[in-house]
């Protein structure tokens, strides 16, 4: 029987193995001065790498988290793998003969750790099927391959091959090699049935999916035959070595590639990966039945060394609803990586392998190359929700709009894309610019996910967004809680944020009319009338004004007539504006401050109507309706004339 190893032993193994070289099949390393490597910690997320290692004296440790220790216990920890198995496995891959005290023996085959054991299964089972490939039987999946433009070498070097029809085949196989059926319950290469296991995967083209150091610890597998009752694609269940939601198909591949060019494509099949490894495109993987989640994202960001200093990470979907949402799912995990995050879309729907199958492995390289910021294609996906040639539409556009482009890491982008947002919505520059303030403030300012404050406000931004979704009951006039158009409409009772200067404008000129509704003449009341107020307690207030209507009521009546309008948590509101001093100490500078505010107030209205005017012309086709493409000029020539005149031009 297997006794301790001997102490000279593990230390001989501990020293004669490159901890460098084992590290590497997990983390990607960079020198960090003589003698030092670094990498992103393997244990917990960060974005800077503070994971060292010391090959010369055989060590790790990570300054962000406190993890260390040798190339014996990094194994354990990665693998969860005891000691002993541990010494076990390093020792074979050094060809070191290990010593046991007490007389005992090294393991035999059949002691060998069970995660060896079932890794040496898998490798038997890849071998079985990659001859299958080759038979007679093989032959509709061999012309499915060569259909799709995949020779003998490419599936060789992708390890392709093929599952037999029959129930047994396989299970026969690794019976010959010395598989017991126990151990091979747990490979998930079998189901279980009254006459106990049969071969999973029947009838099928299959894909070795491997691990980081090229282990095969799962398989793909491809439907071929119209009697086939299962699903197109099956996969591996969980086992103990494969978790779908930790494994990358062709990272083993891709690895090297992805390190050298810092850059990571994430497609939506095996095929896919065939496709744009053999186009000349070697970064790429796929997930394995399931969406790219946090934990491919933490592989992800080793290999590419995801530290601030570059990469990219490109996703390639579908061009139909199901692509769109899959692109959109993988927008709520970009604020794991620091590397810029890009979809690529073929406008066909094409994937990587159609498309090199049907025009050649240029066009896989030009959709690669065609990519776009993945908070570009979030922010268009959005737009088409809404009805952008209403006011509440774009309003509604706006609000959704403004977080992605605050989320947005590089500082100097943000401008860049606020200002092609106001174009796409033919909204003014200001008022964009001030919805992705507030979003970023909001951002800035939100508790964290697991207090109870922070699950209030979870629940406040959800109810804000279902407000925003088409359909749903839209608000007249701008609603933010700064001033500003926002991703979710706060209370319209929310006191005003005067340091604003659009909102303290707003809030001037309730004062004015509160305060001298007299001072205004008919063309001020109509032009007051027909203003919006992005505030959405100054809105009430002007919804409230325009029902008490400008009847020539003494001073307090009127102003009552506007208490009793607005919502009584604003009444105390209204009544403040009503008695705030106005900044005249004349009758004539009183006249001359009430104009002013007013003229403000109107200009910035015609700035508004003129965006949108602007905003109708950019959507239209000025060849197939002229008419409404020189009637809206003539309104922006309309709106410039009435803004100089404001201004006294």
């Amino acid at each position: 029987m297997a006794g301790l190893i001997k102490r000279e032993d593990i230390d001989e193994v501990r020293s004669r193995t490159d901890i460098k070289e084992v590290v590497e099949g997990y983390v990607t390393l960079r020198s960090a001065g003589v003698g030092s490597f670094k990498g992103l910690c393997p244990f917990h997320d960060e974005r800077s790498p503070s994971f060292h290692v010391r090959p010369q004296v055989g060590s790790f440790h990570c300054f962000g988290c406190g993890e260390s220790g040798d190339v014996i216990s990094f194994i354990q920890k990665m693998d969860h793998t005891g000691f002993s198995e541990t010494v076990e496995r390093l020792a074979a891959r050094i060809g070191y003969e290990l010593r046991y005290e007490d007389g005992g023996t090294g393991p035999s085959r059949q002691e060998v750790g069970r995660r060896q054991r079932l890794i040496d299964a898998h490798k038997v089972a890849e071998e079985f099927f990659r001859a299958q490939l080759g038979t007679p039987g093989a032959e509709t999946g061999r012309a499915f391959l060569t259909e799709r433009g995949f020779d003998r070498a490419a599936c060789e070097h992708f390890g392709v091959g093929y599952a037999p029809q029959g129930w047994d085949a396989l299970l026969k196989h690794l019976r010959n090699k010395g598989f017991h059926d126990e151990e091979l319950k747990l490979t998930g290469m079998f189901s279980e049935g009254q006459r106990g296991i049969y071969d999973r995967f029947r009838g099928r083209l299959t894909w070795p999916i491997r691990d980081l150091t090229g282990a095969t610890i799962g398989f793909g597998a491809r439907k071929l035959y119209e009697d086939d009752q299962g699903p197109k694609y099956l996969n591996t269940p969980e086992t103990q070595l494969y978790k779908k939601s930790q494994v990358l198909y062709g990272v083993d591949l891709a690895k090297r590639e992805i390190t050298r060019n810092r850059q990571i494509i994430v497609v939506e099949g095996y095929t896919d990966v065939m496709a744009c490894h053999l186009s000349g495109v070697g970064t790429a993987v796929a997930t394995c039945g399931t969406a790219f989640g946090a934990d491919h994202i933490k592989i992800a960001r080793r290999l590419l060394q995801d530290d601030g200093t570059g990469g990219e990470v490109v996703f390639t979907f579908d061009g139909d609803a199901a692509g769109q949402k899959a692109a959109l799912r993988a927008f709520e995990e970009d604020q794991r990586f620091i590397a810029q995050t890009y979809v690529a879309v073929e406008p066909s729907g094409a994937d990587p392998c159609e498309l090199r199958q049907q025009r050649g492995p240029e066009a896989v390289r030009e959709l690669i190359a065609s990519k776009r910021p993945l908070f570009e294609f979030a922010i268009k996906v959005g737009l088409k929700k809404f009805d952008l040639d209403t006011v509440e539409g774009r309003v509604q556009a706006l609000r959704t709009s403004a977080p992605i482009i605050a989320a947005i890491r590089d500082s100097a982008m943000r401008p860049a894309y606020a200002r092609e947002l106001a174009g796409w919505l033919g909204m003014d520059m200001d008022d964009v610019h001030r919805a992705v303030s507030a979003a970023a403030k909001r951002a800035r300012e939100a508790p964290p996910a697991g207090t109870e404050r922070g699950r209030r406000q979870g629940a406040a931004d959800r109810e804000g967004r279902d407000a925003a979704r088409p359909g749903a009951e839209q608000g007249r006039g701008y609603d933010g809680g700064a001033g500003a158009p926002s991703s979710y409409s706060p209370p319209a009772h929310q006191q005003p944020d005067v340091n604003d200067p659009v909102t303290r404008m707003e809030r001037e000129s309730l004062e004015v009319v509160l305060q001298q509704p007299a001072m205004l003449t008919p063309e001020q009341w109509q032009a007051f009338y027909e203003a919006r107020f992005l505030a959405p307690a100054h809105a009430a207030v002007h919804a409230a004004v325009r029902a008490a209507g400008a009847s020539g009521a003494t001073p307090s009546r009127w102003v009552e007539a506007i208490r009793q309008e607005v919502p009584e948590p604003l009444r105390p509101l209204v009544s403040e504006m009503a008695v705030m001093p106005l900044p005249a100490n004349s009758t004539e500078a009183l006249a001359r401050y009430c104009r002013d505010i007013m003229n403000r107030l109107f200009e910035l209205q015609i700035t508004h109507q003129k965006a949108e005017r602007i905003g109708q012309l950019q959507r239209m086709d000025p060849a197939a309706d002229p008419e409404g493409f020189q009637r809206i000029n003539r309104e922006l020539m309309e709106l410039e004339i009435r803004r100089r005149a404001l201004r006294g031009d």
